[in-house]
């Protein structure tokens, strides 16, 4: 599941660096993409969070930790 959750957020979010933590249903993403630049905290996080939202609503993921940045 990790090799997915990256995939996805790497083709949604442009020029993105991703790292994956997964252990058992919780997450931990942190994604830096120049994307990000103006956007608010909850802005970034949202972006990452839609490219995952089927993941977490059927249960395969329960609690994700998303740190977004721009370089």
């Amino acid at each position: 599941m990790q090799d997915e959750v990256m995939q996805r957020i790497e083709s949604a979010i442009p020029n993105a660096e991703v790292v994956v933590e997964i252990e058992g249903n919780r997450a931990t993403i942190a994604v830096v993409s120049g994307h990000f630049a103006g956007m608010s905290r909850v802005k970034k996080q949202q972006e990452v969070y839609a490219c995952i939202a089927d993941l977490i609503s059927s249960g395969a993921l329960h609690a994700v930790t998303i740190k977004a940045a721009i370089p």
